[in-house]
């Protein structure tokens, strides 16, 4: 791991484009002046959950409203039972539903937070999910994080996954939240290759995770993971091998682009982390050994393919152990 501290060989390759930062500064203020819709799935065993727990500070934090959706949960057995049963069945789950979130809904009006609340009963809920945070306006989905088996996740695609894929807002999956407000954010970027789509997504994800920890009184920092690979030698004429010249040589690099990208945000420079290794492991690892709340990634999905760009997201949806805001390319 490499904190970066640009010697001064490299700070006169990296002038502080003035333009971009005025850009970045602005993005980040029309964010921060948007962040008023929240929009939280409940548990789906109805009781207090580190979802809701972190969706009552977020709110509290930034003023915002506050819905709450609560998914049906009805056993599949329920088809088995006779017509007149099974809409008795329907009516006692939706005014135990209804009932509870009446209770949230008030507990948060006492303490001074706007809140909606309303049932889903489709079987495929993705799909009316984003019909109301489009409706409502909503500028963040929470939801926790449920856990599924790998047999599971090859059989069906789990609502986390679909969300991940789909969702348009940001997403916040939470697996525990130890403070109620994150303390610590880590925003994840991928400045590997020069990819226009790619530093489109890098922009969203420090701009979201620079409103998060500014509106939380968090901590910013930023982590890039890379290693040796095909895209830095494209430029060689003949296979070339890695040697301590080369892998330093590509960590100058790796180093130069990190310091320049954050420059634009007015990230310190202790609070950039320069990792070798795989996205995929130094991701959660980095997260967990130093105690993050919030880990922002970005994730983008086309369909038909089999490789899913940004899966790097997915494969530490289980394994961070805080927290992800997943923001869609």
């Amino acid at each position: 791991m490499i904190n970066i501290k640009a010697p001064e060989r490299h700070r006169a390759t990296l002038p502080l484009n003035r333009c971009a930062v005025i850009v970045a500064a602005i993005a980040v203020e029309a964010l921060m002046n948007a962040l008023s819709q929240l929009l939280l799935i409940c548990h789906p065993d109805l009781h207090p959950s580190p979802a809701l727990a972190r969706a009552q500070a977020l709110a509290k934090a930034t003023g915002a409203t506050l819905h709450l959706v609560v998914l049906s949960q009805l056993p599949s057995r329920l088809a088995t039972l006779d017509h007149v049963l099974r809409g008795n069945v329907r009516r006692q789950d939706a005014e135990h539903r209804k009932a509870w979130l009446n209770d949230q809904v008030k507990a948060l009006g006492e303490l001074g937070t706007t809140a909606y609340a309303e049932t889903l009963d489709d079987e495929d809920p993705l799909k009316d999910l984003i019909r109301l945070a489009q409706l409502h306006r909503v500028e963040m989905l929470i939801k926790d994080v449920r856990h599924e088996t790998l047999v599971s996740r090859a059989l069906l695609t789990p609502l986390d996954w679909q969300l991940l894929r789909r969702c348009p807002i940001p997403l916040h999956l939470v697996a525990q939240a130890d403070t109620t407000l994150p303390a610590r954010v880590l925003a994840a970027v991928d400045l590997v290759e020069d990819d226009h789509a790619v530093a489109k997504i890098n922009e969203r994800i420090l701009q979201h995770a620079q409103v998060l920890a500014q509106r939380c009184k968090a901590q910013l920092h930023v982590l890039q993971a890379y290693e040796p690979g095909p895209s830095f030698l494209a430029y060689a004429a003949a296979p070339v091998a890695w040697t301590e010249d080369r892998v330093e040589e590509m960590t100058g690099r790796a180093r130069e682009r990190l310091a320049k990208f954050a420059s634009h945000y007015g990230i310190k420079p202790d609070h950039l982390h320069l990792v070798r290794g795989p996205a995929r492991n130094v991701v959660s690892e980095y997260a967990n050994q130093h105690a993050f709340d919030v880990v922002v990634m970005g994730t983008v999905y086309h369909e038909g393919m089999t490789k899913v760009i940004g899966s790097t997201t997915e494969q530490s949806l289980y394994k961070v152990h805080s927290s992800l805001l997943a923001i869609h390319g």
